[in-house]
């Protein structure tokens, strides 16, 4: 008859390996823990660390205070209203509002430098109305304007 064999395998101490790669990891991993410690200290010079500290410690008070906002009428509407906000800003052609967000930057820039010379005659701006751009602007402005109209009447 076969006789078992007496063997049991080595205790391990699962905290041995744990420090062993506690060990290697600077040498494994020196360029990413250089740039994890310019971060941090990057958080602490601009007091990041001091509002994270903070929030963290006043986390009931904050918690308490956004959930008295939140049930207010106010606070359910503001909801809603990002909601509605997220939905035409889904909707709305991101290369389109590329372009506007350029336009408005030029403008920008053109309203600064008219203001340091005469401001432009009724003739110029007449000009600028009837141009091809200012119809297609005037357009789309009173086409804002009837949709505008539209929502308000309930």
């Amino acid at each position: 008859m076969a006789k078992p064999l007496a063997w049991t395998p080595a205790p391990t101490d699962p905290r041995k390996e744990l420090i062993k790669q506690l060990e290697a990891a600077p040498h494994e991993h020196a360029e990413a823990l250089l740039e994890a410690y310019r971060t941090l200290q990057t958080a602490h010079d601009k007091g990041v660390l001091g509002l994270v500290h903070g929030l963290i410690g006043g986390r009931d008070i904050i918690a308490t205070e956004l959930a008295k906002g939140m049930k207010s009428t106010e606070g359910v509407n503001a909801i809603r209203n990002g909601i509605a906000l997220a939905k035409m800003l889904g909707a709305t052609d991101p290369d389109m509002l590329e372009r506007l967000a350029k336009s408005f930057a030029d403008t920008d820039r053109e309203l600064r430098d008219e203001a340091k010379s005469k401001p432009p005659s009724l003739w110029a701006l007449m000009k600028r109305v009837f141009s091809e751009d200012g119809r297609r602007g005037l357009s789309t402005a009173t086409r804002l304007l009837v949709g505008l109209g539209k929502a308000s009447k309930g």
